[in-house]
């Protein structure tokens, strides 16, 4: 071959011109199109247009310039074999060696609050994947970039060996696809959710890779963090982190945990998770007062725990989280004082997170082994739940307020579920038992004496009346539960005996 083609065209321009005049500078004819060719021209760099090499003009709008056999003909033949060779001279195609091309900024656009559908189906390309995925197919030969990181490490190869090692041009291709599939993917998601379907016959997801983590659950299991593209900024995978260590596998999946619990409250309030589960919620008239609540709900198992703030951490908090050994401080902000002190444990991680950010409404999804459990996130609240009260006497303001924390509270524990609140704080929690009367001695037992007066929130309901006796005997005046069992006549006839007040919400909130 006399010469080499590259063919460049690119939405992302970053470090595009010293890409191409560097390829200009080893020998290679460069074939560009539309903005790209623009950008590469005002710089001197010598450019052919697409349509000078297939001898025809684009049409529709700039929807058909590459799809063509000038093209595609130099990027999928075989080098090394005759018959291609000679087709290609019967036709006059040339080969194209290099390809460098990223695609119509689909993700940038449908992220626009104001986006059309007309721009979103305009953003969509066409001619840009299957040139990348003719090059890739074809990285025996064609060496293929879709990734402007990837830029020095093929001119190195190039000046050092005159060409790309075929390992290279291996990675680069698994890339393409990785890359294509990805777009291709937010695409399917973005025209399903159009077309309404709810539980399409495929489902097509992508993550990006946010960082590699040191190891999973345990340190023999390999591990990594991904972030979903356009997902909601109110989300541990969108934190910004301001101090400490790397965050490990479970750091995350318990920041994630603090996270979903902080945000069902509108007063101030903190969360205190250990393994997924809260150990202590409280809400106060301020920041100080709520994590002090959280504290006393359980200072023994807070020692190494995750909080999670709904407020800016100002100093005073700040010297009271100082006083003990915690994971990590999520919260919306932290003053410059908060910092300081904050700051003087190296390993401790400060996360801030836009607690006015978008939450949007995502799957929650769990792998097993072969396949993968869809589901919405449970977001049902009082506010949506059908109430009743079986009970003869009805719950007081004060126990109101103490049933409302439990249930926000409750949801957020491993089923089998019991919290046992007052109105501001949780005092007991019995989380993952398998079964529910055992999770009601767990959480009656932490909360000791603090039970008398206090309510008990369930996250199903009562198979048989031994729950409401255990927590009559404990003090409890006030139980939530959905209610619905076969037998919640003997439940309520229970709880009349003992004078509770029993509220019946309709809804459970199993957690596995």
């Amino acid at each position: 071959m006399t010469k080499q083609r590259a063919l460049i065209s690119v939405s992302d321009k970053n470090g595009i011109i010293d890409f191409a005049r560097e390829l200009a500078s080893l020998g290679f004819e460069i074939i560009s199109t539309g903005g790209t060719k623009k950008a590469l021209q005002e710089q001197g760099i010598p450019v052919l247009s697409v349509s000078d090499v297939t001898g025809f003009p684009e049409i529709l709008e700039g929807r058909v310039k590459t799809l063509n056999p000038f093209i595609h003909g130099g990027l999928l033949a075989k080098h090394d074999d005759i018959e291609h060779q000679k087709q290609l001279e019967q036709h006059g195609i040339e080969p194209i060696q290099l390809v460098c091309v990223n695609l119509y900024p689909f993700q940038q656009t449908i992220a626009k609050p104001d986006v059309t559908v007309e721009d979103a189906i305009e953003n969509i390309d066409i001619g840009g994947p299957t040139m990348l995925r003719a090059s890739a197919k074809n990285h025996q030969y064609v060496t293929v970039v879709v990734d402007p990181q990837d830029y020095q490490t093929v001119l190195t190869e190039l000046k050092d060996e005159g060409k790309t090692t075929l390992a290279t041009r291996r990675k680069l291709a698994a890339k393409v696809f990785r890359h294509t599939a990805a777009y291709d993917a937010l695409i399917a998601e973005y025209m399903t959710n159009l077309a309404g379907e709810e539980t399409p016959e495929k489902l097509t997801v992508t993550y990006e890779l946010k960082q590699p983590l040191r190891y999973g659950e345990n340190p023999h299991q390999k591990a990594a963090f991904y972030k979903k593209p356009l997902g909601s900024s109110f989300s541990i995978a969108n934190a910004n982190q301001l101090h400490g260590k790397e965050l490990s596998y479970n750091n995350i999946n318990d920041a994630d945990a603090a996270l979903q619990i902080v945000k069902e409250f509108t007063e101030p309030a903190a969360v205190a998770v250990k393994h997924m589960n809260p150990c202590g919620v409280g809400t106060g008239t301020n920041v100080f007062e709520a994590f002090e609540k959280a504290f006393a709900a359980d200072p023994v198992s807070i020692f190494g725990g995750i909080i999670a703030i709904n407020q800016e951490v100002d100093a005073r908090t700040a010297e009271k989280l100082h006083e003990i050994f915690l994971e990590i401080i999520i919260a919306p902000s932290f003053s410059e004082e908060a910092v300081t002190i904050l700051t003087a444990k190296k390993n401790l991680r400060l996360l801030t997170i836009p607690f006015d950010g978008v939450k949007k409404p995502e799957s929650k999804m769990v792998t097993i082994e072969g396949g993968l459990l869809v589901q919405d996130q449970d977001r049902f609240t009082l506010d949506d739940a059908t109430i009743s009260v079986p009970t003869k006497r009805q719950p007081t303001d004060q126990e109101w307020e103490a049933l409302k924390l439990g249930w926000k509270v409750v949801k957020h524990v491993k089923s089998n579920a019991i919290v046992v609140a007052d109105k501001d704080m949780t005092i007991g929690i019995g989380a993952g038992q398998m079964n529910r009367v055992g999770a009601a001695e767990i959480a009656l037992k932490q909360a000791g004496e603090r039970a008398e007066g206090a309510a008990l929130a369930s996250d199903a309901f009562f198979p048989m009346d031994d729950t409401v006796e255990a927590a009559a005997k404990a003090g409890i005046t006030a139980i939530i539960q959905p209610g619905g069992s076969i037998r919640d006549e003997d439940s309520i006839k229970k709880a009349d005996e003992y004078g509770i007040a029993m509220v019946f919400t309709g809804v459970r909130h199993f957690k596995h």
